[in-house]
């Protein structure tokens, strides 16, 4: 464990911009996995509905550095194209 007062005050830190960090990103998947079952359903409206949320969140996560920008990019993409198939 850690001895000096800075070291202490870092790893108190650390827990909780982890837990921060883990809390933004299972609100991500879930966000993704409505979208997906949306999708799934055939819901046109709900899945670009349930898909502006989750870019909207996926950009967030980019912005605090919670995931790469690329990969956000990626996932919005692949969302996007996913809305844009429904017929």
């Amino acid at each position: 464990m850690a001895n000096h007062k800075s070291s202490i005050k870092r790893a108190r830190q650390t827990i909780v911009r982890t837990e921060r960090n883990r809390a933004e990103k299972s609100r991500m998947k879930t966000l993704r996995k409505k979208t997906l079952s949306a999708i799934a359903a055939g819901d046109k409206d709900a899945a670009t509905k349930a898909g502006s949320e989750f870019s909207s969140a996926v950009d967030k996560a980019a912005k605090r550095n919670v995931i790469h920008s690329n990969k956000a990019a990626n996932l919005k993409s692949k969302t996007a194209k996913a809305i844009a198939a429904i017929a």
